[in-house]
């Protein structure tokens, strides 16, 4: 298993909850937009709070696809665009806010979409709305 995270701190924290567990991970600190990841290696690509221009998105998009092996889910969760409008919390740039039409149209033609969703998550006594696409590998 691998993680990649810009921040030391969370790759320190990746490690020791694995260490805690029993489990193995390779975790890097490493910006995920040149981040190179095996392809076909994975089971399971996680794209969390990753909030990215378009252009870079994209392509980071298309290359966990790539890195997950067939039958391998892949899934994203992160502050949608609606979330500007009628949600809390969260970049307030829209240029870097995703939506399920951006995830969809980098992951439909290599992997099947079982969720495609904007979720609402309590923040306080408000909601923040976040894009949740979660697909499995062709």
């Amino acid at each position: 298993m691998d993680a990649v995270d810009f921040s030391p701190v969370a790759v320190r924290r990746i490690a020791e909850a694995a260490a805690g567990r029993g489990a193995e991970v390779r975790a890097a600190v490493a910006d995920v937009t040149r981040y190179a990841p095996e392809e076909g290696a994975d089971d399971l690509v996680l794209i969390s709070c990753l909030q990215l221009p378009r252009q870079d998105m994209t392509a980071v998009l298309d290359s966990a696809c790539r890195a997950a092996r067939q039958g391998a889910t892949l899934l994203v969760v992160g502050h949608d665009a609606t979330n500007l409008a009628h949600g809390t919390g969260g970049p307030l740039d829209p240029r870097v806010l995703s939506s399920v039409e951006q995830v969809r149209a980098v992951w439909e033609p290599y992997a099947d979409v079982a969720v495609a969703e904007v979720a609402r998550r309590p923040v306080g006594g408000a909601e923040a709305r976040d894009t949740v696409v979660r697909a499995i590998r062709r």
